[in-house]
């Protein structure tokens, strides 16, 4: 009965979304509407549309919280279901309308089981992206990720598939709530030259989750889940908010918050006048995670750079810095980084940093 009606709002939930895509769960994405008990052998699905709203291909385990092959202990971020991709496996969605050229960002749970380099690949075929789940930052084991495109088309499946190849069959990424979200692009202001210098635009954040979502470097996303910036270092930074009391941010709703140190850097472009003079101003802070310690954030602006020292005492809390510089050239490089990183004093496990948010350049 309880799946009848579960099932019974999914098909509602569908219907609804039969026009462009808008912020929200994919159909089935918290994968909680299972199987029929005949496309079940023991976890495995069988069949490759054993699972409502998703084809399987491949060897795909329909996991319950607590519990899995092998006795491994899973704990499912989103209620109490998921999917763990075997060697080679894929989970695709049913077909979402979106419309084609505007930029979305594809938000969903991911963990792996095994101490292996596992990672992911996401697509909207033809674009696609990697994701690597090699480090969890978060002392639950799971890890919220974002993958930036722009829509190919007007209607797109959504492939998420496991490349790696395992001598153990209990190994695999498992994967939960997958959720879409459309990108506006953020334009040049006329006080500011920087794109979403607040923040304020970038991937789905899930309601009732406080662990923010990581943004992957621009070398395994085509296109950035965070309008008008470029994450072109070697670990993801955080997407960090206030809306749902998650975290302290400086200003607004939003804010980025550098966790891997020196491996973190975001970038962006702007036109400038040589020989103009321009202030780069900014916000340094912690989000009220009980990141506690001496925090650095390091900005450069063409060829000039200054170091912004912030005293965490983990609750939320932020100070102001302003660079002055004189363009060189037609286009200057803004980009800030973290001087090292640290963990949470709460759990010694969860990795943070300096929150950056509210950037202008004048």
């Amino acid at each position: 009965m309880q799946r009848s009606i579960a099932l019974a709002s999914a098909i509602l939930l569908l219907l609804l979304s039969c026009g462009t895509a808008k912020e929200g769960m994919l159909p089935n994405g918290n994968f909680e509407i299972g199987p029929e008990p005949s496309n079940l052998k023991g976890f495995l699905l069988i069949g490759e549309d054993s699972l409502p709203y998703w084809r399987v291909m491949g060897m795909v385990e329909y996991i319950h919280s607590g519990r899995k092959p092998q006795d491994m202990v899973v704990v499912v971020p989103r209620g109490t279901h998921a999917v763990r991709l075997g060697n080679k496996a894929t989970v695709v969605s049913h077909s979402v309308k979106v419309k084609k050229g505007s930029y979305y960002s594809l938000s969903f749970h991911a963990a792996r089981t095994c101490a292996k380099a596992e990672s992911l690949n996401i697509s909207a075929p033809p674009v696609w992206g990697e994701i690597s789940i090699q480090t969890v930052y978060a002392s639950t084991g799971w890890d919220a990720y974002s993958w930036g495109f722009r829509a190919p088309a007007d209607i797109v499946e959504f492939h998420i598939h496991n490349p790696g190849e395992e001598e153990d069959p209990a190994c695999g990424p498992v994967v939960d709530g997958v959720a879409l979200k459309r990108l506006r692009l953020p334009k040049f202001s006329g006080e500011n030259l920087i794109r979403n210098g607040d923040f304020e635009e970038g991937p789905y954040v899930f309601p009732n989750a406080s662990s923010g979502v990581l943004i992957s470097p621009v070398r395994e996303d085509a296109v950035t889940a965070l309008p008008g910036w470029v994450v072109e270092s070697l670990r993801p930074i955080k997407y960090i908010d206030a809306i749902r009391h998650h975290f302290a941010v400086p200003h607004g709703n939003a804010a980025v918050e550098l966790i891997a140190g020196k491996e973190n850097a975001i970038s962006q472009t702007v036109r400038t006048t040589p020989g103009k003079k321009y202030i780069l101003s900014f916000a340094v802070g912690d989000a009220g995670n009980q990141c506690k310690g001496k925090l650095m954030v390091v900005a450069f602006a063409g060829q000039e750079s200054m170091k912004v020292p912030y005293d965490s005492q983990g609750k939320g809390g932020f100070k102001t810095a302003t660079l002055s510089f004189t363009a060189a050239s037609k286009k200057t490089r803004i980009v800030f980084t973290s001087e090292f990183y640290t963990m949470r004093s709460d759990d010694g496990v969860t990795f943070c940093g300096p929150v950056i948010d509210q950037i202008t350049l004048r």
